[in-house]
């Protein structure tokens, strides 16, 4: 596609305001340089309260801002033909999304938006992470040097967050227990950011047990005779 197409994020919040904020930021990570008086706004929801509480429901916003009206350095080739690459396989399995691209020092993210984010992240996951494999390994085999991190409307940094949550609940555990603990199957990039989230822990270890696709990580406790 050509580099004229719009880069559309989508975000929520408990009110209007505070959806259009978030997707600001999130459009100023992805376009140096951001003019922000070119950034239109779609509201998508208003959002519910609910009563006491209950049935809430968030606001949900798009912004748009046209891919020329950034006033910092334009992509790179990396960052292009990554983008490209997700927009061919987002097409390929019927996801109706659009794709912007971001470069900062080695690391190329490239951001999905659009109503059929659910079947671009799969199960747990699994098609996002496979898609992300994909871009990488091409990548390599065309000689790039930057990492690819393939995103859907923040969902790495919820998924990320979320395990190491679980990374850290279950390190205590290992700890205070002195055994062994198991955990969910997971992929790959699963895995590596459980390892990441312990590895200077000094009071336990990881390592990685089982086949794909039901390969797991074990938390031990560091001197354990297990």
């Amino acid at each position: 596609m050509s580099d004229e197409v719009d880069v559309r994020v989508e975000a929520t919040g408990e009110t209007v305001g505070e959806a259009k904020w978030s997707a600001l930021r999130e459009l100023e990570q992805l376009v140096p340089g951001l003019d922000r008086e070119q950034v239109a706004f779609e509201v998508l929801s208003e959002g519910e309260r609910g009563l006491l509480g209950v049935g809430f429901s968030p606001a949900r916003v798009v912004a748009s801002v046209p891919n020329g009206s950034a006033t910092g350095p334009t992509l790179g080739e990396g960052a292009t033909d990554a983008r490209n690459f997700v927009e061919r396989i987002a097409a390929a399995i019927g996801a109706s999304v659009t794709v912007s691209a971001a470069e900062r020092a080695e690391i190329v993210t490239v951001t999905c938006a659009g109503e059929d984010l659910g079947l671009l992240i799969g199960k747990h996951g699994q098609t996002i992470d496979a898609i992300q494999y994909l871009a990488n390994a091409v990548a390599r085999a065309e000689g790039g040097e930057h990492e690819i991190v393939v995103d859907a409307a923040g969902y790495r940094a919820r998924r990320n967050a979320s395990l190491e949550a679980v990374a850290n609940r279950s390190a205590r555990l290992a700890v205070t227990t002195r055994n062994a603990v198991e955990l969910d199957p997971m992929t790959p990039v699963e895995r590596k950011i459980v390892h990441e989230s312990l590895k200077d822990d000094p009071e336990v270890e990881t390592q990685s047990e089982g086949s794909e696709p039901n390969r797991y990580v074990v938390v031990l406790p560091r001197n354990s005779p297990g």
